[in-house]
């Protein structure tokens, strides 16, 4: 059903001309677009900006039609190409500890470049870079994720709960330890405001492995071992797609 409305729609933005419905809510508000699908439950309508909004087919009082003049293919075209690029901006923190050794704190940033439509569903895919600040007895550990990650609601609604989670390489910010292996696993809420932009809460945990160096004198002679540790984290992450 959804195809043959994108083909009916692609041969009438070719002649420049389209039917446009209005949406009449029992609120009395008047929502104007394309409506690209509709059952007994739900209307979905699609507006000139290309953003799309959902309504329960109980809220519409009306739907009215009439013709318009519609962008040329090349600008719908380019419109589509826009929304299906997004960026994830993540902001958060919590606890962090080494098992059997250390407690302490973490904050945590994420910016990601992808896509925020994985076929016709609200699924994020992209990838990019963050930053993790560890604070365990004392020491203060940095690393620069660099990473892969997927941002999936459980259903396609307005309001949903989400799963996530990334994959890569945590960069050590300094001389002392190494970098290592780094994951992450989220769950939680995410409200989608429009196609493309939408919020998002989640509770995080993440691990980072890392070869710490320490240095011993003995003799004035100055040995430098390399212990491997792994570090957990968790705690709330705040995110706006965009």
């Amino acid at each position: 059903m959804k195809n043959r409305l994108r083909v009916i729609l692609f041969l009438l933005a070719f002649v420049s001309c389209a039917y446009a419905e209005t949406l009449i809510l029992r609120t009395g508000a008047r929502i104007k677009g394309t409506i690209i699908f509709q059952n007994e439950e739900v209307v979905i309508i699609r507006d000139a900006e290309g953003a799309r909004f959902q309504y329960p087919k109980s809220d519409v009082a009306e739907i009215t039609e009439d013709t318009e003049v519609e962008e040329v293919v090349e600008e719908q075209e380019t419109i589509v190409a826009n929304k299906k690029v997004s960026i994830l901006l993540e902001l958060g923190g919590g606890g962090a500890f080494i098992p059997k050794d250390a407690k302490g704190g973490n904050a945590t940033v994420n910016l990601l470049v992808g896509s925020h439509h994985l076929g016709d569903k609200h699924i994020f895919v992209g990838a990019g870079v963050g930053y993790r600040g560890l604070f365990l007895g004392g020491e203060k550990y940095n690393f620069l994720p660099v990473q892969a990650a997927i941002r999936m609601p459980l259903i396609e609604q307005q309001h949903a709960p989400v799963f996530g989670i990334a994959l890569g390489y945590g960069i050590a910010l300094s001389k002392d330890y190494l970098g290592g292996l780094y994951a992450d696993l989220d769950f939680g809420y995410r409200y989608r405001i429009n196609d493309k932009t939408a919020l998002s809460v989640v509770a995080f945990a993440q691990f980072q492995q890392a070869q710490i160096r320490t240095h011993e004198i003995i003799d004035e002679t100055i040995y430098t071992n390399t212990t491997g540790r792994s570090f957990f984290s968790t705690g709330l992450k705040f995110g706006v797609y965009f």
